[in-house]
Order: structure tokens, then C-alpha cells, then sequence
């Protein structure tokens, strides 16, 4: 899915969240003693390279979400210098999963629709940067989550069925059990936060929130530009190193 060149620009958000409250046990042992969203990709920690793309984008504020080693990812954020700032959503009493952390960071990301981000998702970008690919693609009137769509073929760390069937306009269907599709989310989106409002405290996954939107015809993908690079595993970290080293 494209735009026509002559369409303006959407509107960037301002405002991002990263999920980094992760335990990252397919990452052991590696994140025995680092935090996940601190382990280092090409001699960069996965949580700064996300923070390097919002601030890429012109995103102003962040929220980063922490758990697991929450000391470690709490003051590796606030030493940052440069960038969006960025604020912590304290999860280190109780672990709420994807959709549960959003509804609790909701008095810190606003009422404008917000970047979100995985702290284990890494791309290459393409001729133009993802980010604003996504915001170009936005359009509040037809969807309530843009997600970021890799082909699987491409992908690098990926081994999966894919997630997500999409049709000529970015429209999403989920992945019959037992079937095979084309297209997985890269963990990132751009979400309106009033999906969250009246969802219950608590821990629940945002593949919920994913399910119920696309119910309505709302949930729309656009089609990544470079390659997407899943850090999900020691083995998935070697390759994306490998990767790297082959774009300097």
C-alpha cells in the first residue's frame, strides 16, 4: 500500500511507547544479567536504536515500560543525551503483558494516536524510513492501528507462519490456525490510545486489542521498506549482527 505522491504528508506523532518490560527468556543466557532491551546489536543496545528512530522521526516524547531489571533499563534511558525524553512506566511490581502495560501508561502518552515500538525489533531501513512511511500511510478516518508488515520471506530471525493476511487497501486479516500467510508483524505501529480506555487493569496481550480492531475492518498494515531483523534469540542476535556488519 502506497500513497500518491501528489497526497500530503500525515501528521508524525509525538509521542511513542517501547515495551521493554520483557523477561527475554528465548534470549537466555544472554539476559541472565542484561535486560533485554540493553543487550547490544552492532555495538548498540537494542532500546537505543529504537530511541535513535523516534528521535530520527521528530517523536518528542517516549514512555519505555520496565520490569525485569528495571534499575538497569530505568538508568541506561534517563542517561541518554539527546533524543525524545523519555519516561518510565514502573511495571516492576507486576508484569501486565503488551496490552495491560499500554492501558497503564495511558496518562503519559496523550490522546493523539502514538508510535509503538518492540524493544527486540531491529530494521534496515529502505528508501524511505519506516517510521514516516507509517505516518504517511495513517488515516484515522478508515483505521485505529497501522501496523509495520515484513514479508516473511525476507525477514531475517524469523521462522514463524506469519501473522497477518493483507489485502490492496493495508487491510488486515489474522492468520487461520494451521495456515500459512505472507506477512508478520515487525513490531511497530501507530495505535489510538482510546482502544485502551476502558480495557481492565491488568495483564492482557495486545493481540486482543489487534483481534477486536480488525473485527471492525480497522486494523490496516503497510508494507515495510528495507528488511526486517527479529532479536529474538542468541542465534537471531548473531545473524543481525551478521547483517550489520555487511551495511557499513
Amino acid at each position: 500500500m502506497s500513497r500518491p505522491a501528489a497526497m500530503p504528508r500525515r501528521t508524525m506523532p509525538r509521542r511513542a511507547m517501547i515495551l521493554a518490560a520483557g523477561l527475554g527468556k528465548r534470549m537466555r543466557p544472554i539476559t541472565a544479567t542484561t535486560p533485554k532491551p540493553l543487550v547490544r546489536v552492532a555495538g548498540r543496545s537494542l532500546l537505543d536504536r529504537a530511541l535513535d528512530r523516534l528521535a530520527a522521526a521528530g517523536v518528542e516524547d517516549v514512555v519505555v515500560n520496565v520490569h525485569y531489571l528495571a534499575d538497569l533499563v530505568e538508568q541506561h534511558a534517563r542517561r541518554r543525551k539527546g533524543g525524545p525524553k523519555v519516561h518510565i512506566s514502573d511495571e516492576r511490581q507486576k508484569l501486565l503483558d503488551t496490552g495491560g502495560g499500554i492501558r497503564k501508561a495511558l496518562p503519559l502518552l496523550g490522546e493523539e494516536p502514538f508510535f509503538l515500538v518492540n524493544s527486540d525489533t531491529l530494521w534496515l531501513e529502505g528508501p524511505l524510513p519506516n517510521l514516516d512511511l507509517l505516518a504517511d500511510e495513517w488515516d484515522a478516518e478508515r483505521m485505529d492501528i497501522l501496523l509495520l508488515m515484513a514479508p516473511t520471506a525476507t525477514s531475517l530471525g524469523y521462522d514463524g507462519r506469519g501473522d497477518f493476511s493483507m489485502d490492496a487497501s493495508g487491510r488486515l486479516t489474522r492468520r487461520p490456525e494451521r495456515e500459512v500467510v505472507p506477512f508478520a508483524y515487525a513490531g511497530v505501529a501507530i495505535v489510538k490510545p482510546q482502544l485502551f480506555a476502558d480495557a481492565p487493569e491488568g495483564p492482557f496481550s495486545l493481540n486482543r486489542i489487534f483481534d477486536e480492531v480488525a473485527e471492525r475492518g480497522r486494523l490496516h498494515g503497510a508494507r515495510i521498506e528495507g528488511q526486517w531483523l527479529h532479536v529474538g534469540t542468541p542465534e537471531a542476535l548473531r545473524a543481525a549482527e551478521a547483517r550489520f556488519a555487511t551495511t557499513d
